[in-house]
């Protein structure tokens, strides 16, 4: 029993520094975007093909948030002075991506749009 106990505290050990050590790898590139009513910029990101990008997301009135549909990402950005939002994107494939805002901010919300070109 003992050595059945050590056993399992060894693979969790394991595991638990896999999963660190995965969480930890530093993002290829930091892109930071400012979103405000409404247009998030730069609107234009381009990025190379297997790339781990990190964005840096703060906003320079009100509440934003920050959606890839095709990657699954949804976050929150505080309005200005109230912090910021950092999401990673893995450029798994070719092509674009459009990103847009995910929190009603008004008026012209609708047209808060962005696209991430993967080459």
């Amino acid at each position: 029993m003992v050595v059945l106990m050590k056993l399992l505290g060894l693979v969790l050990l394991c595991v638990s520094a896999f999963g660190q050590q995965k969480a930890e790898r530093k993002a290829d590139r930091v892109i930071s975007i400012v979103a405000e009513r409404f247009t998030f910029n730069p609107s234009k990101i381009t990025v190379k093909q297997g790339e781990l990008v990190e964005f840096v997301l703060t906003s320079d009135d009100t509440d934003h948030g920050f959606r890839i549909p095709s990657a699954g990402i949804d976050v929150a950005i505080p309005q200005s002075s109230k912090g910021e939002a950092r999401v990673r994107f893995i450029a798994r494939e070719k092509g674009t991506f459009a990103f847009e805002c995910s929190r009603p901010c008004g008026a012209g919300h609708n047209l808060m749009r962005g696209t991430i070109i993967v080459k």
